[in-house]
């Protein structure tokens, strides 16, 4: 097509496009033909053919393989699941012990994320008076991000001895995380100026370091829906404030599906108060050790693994969940 390159922004979403469909195909492609010669082979094997039947066994584990990744694609065929994420983490009520908890909930889905291969951007870091951190928002991109980190939406609640406690006793932490696709042009987010407050501001560290040394960082204030959106991580004002709208864009879009959700009985609303009674997930380290997603019923007696980034059971239990499922995992 003449004239493809010169945009460059388009070029990659199609090609990215382009990447996703001939996965897909491919993944079908080769279902089909595992298929094809384990039926075959289980023919000669009901005739007597003692190989064949040996062979059938030896192919069992490739045939299960490409099942699960058919599914899997199956599951991830909603419109924006193929997009990147965009995942914000707040601390709740608790001071230094939410805080902790929520830098624990940020290395968890970053880990995560490295272990799918995905490529992890810093938007904006509040870090805790004490340790740990009071929010965090970063991007995540890579292929079908956000339909690998949607079920990490919700309340966590994590139970333990706290390390901040110099009597040894038990605490409840809570922490929210919010997890929404990024939006391209495609999607038709509008945001009038009217409805916007812009403030810019310099831009902090740790311990009140300045990072920056004009006021390059930038809060967006969107008046209808309440929502704000700060960026500090970009070297320049105008790139902050460009990064902010993305994010504020693909909140606004998650919000109108989430009350499409509601009208259609599917989901809880993920905007619930940081605290008892609605978390979605809970982590307890004592007295005894246990994740359990409260959604889908999904649990594990590790819970050092899943803090060290292994959720993927819980995702794909989600999954099912999420399309009415009674299934716990594929």
């Amino acid at each position: 097509m003449e004239g493809f390159w010169n945009d460059t922004e388009n070029a990659s979403k199609i090609q990215k496009e382009k990447s996703i469909n001939a996965e897909t195909v491919k993944i079908y492609t080769d279902l089909e033909e595992v298929l094809d010669e384990f039926e075959i082979l289980c023919e000669y094997a009901d005739a007597g053919d003692e190989e064949s039947a040996n062979e059938a066994i030896e192919l069992f584990p490739n045939v299960e393989k490409r099942v699960v990744e058919a599914e899997e694609r199956v599951l991830l065929s909603k419109e924006t699941d193929p997009n990147n994420a965009i995942v914000s983490i707040n601390a709740g009520a608790g001071g230094t012990e939410s805080c902790d908890w929520a830098m624990m909930i940020s290395r968890m889905l970053t880990r995560y994320a490295e272990k799918l291969g995905f490529k992890i951007e810093t938007i904006d870091v509040q870090p805790g008076d004490s340790a740990g951190i009071k929010s965090q928002t970063f991007m995540v991109n890579g292929p079908m991000a956000y339909g690998k980190l949607k079920s990490e939406s919700g309340i966590h609640r994590l139970v333990r001895l706290s390390p901040f406690d110099s009597a040894n006793r038990r605490h409840t932490s809570f922490a929210s995380v919010y997890v929404s696709p990024e939006i391209d042009d495609s999607i038709e987010i509008e945001v009038e100026d009217k409805d916007l407050r812009i403030d810019v501001y310099r831009s902090g560290g740790a311990g009140g370091q300045s990072v920056n040394t004009t006021d390059s960082a930038v809060r967006l204030t969107h008046h209808p829906s309440g929502l704000v959106v700060t960026c500090q991580n970009e070297r320049s004002q105008l790139q902050n404030r460009q990064t902010a709208m993305k994010v504020l864009k693909s909140r606004l879009y998650d919000l109108e599906m989430e009350k499409k959700r509601q009208e259609q009985n599917k989901v809880e609303s993920e905007k619930k108060e940081i605290g008892w009674g609605s978390q979605i997930r809970s982590y307890v380290l004592h007295p005894y050790k246990m994740v359990k997603d409260h959604r889908t019923g999904f649990e594990v007696s590790s819970p050092d693994k899943v803090l060290d980034g292994d959720i993927a059971p819980f995702a794909k239990a989600y999954l099912h969940w999420d399309v009415g499922s009674d299934k716990g995992e594929f």
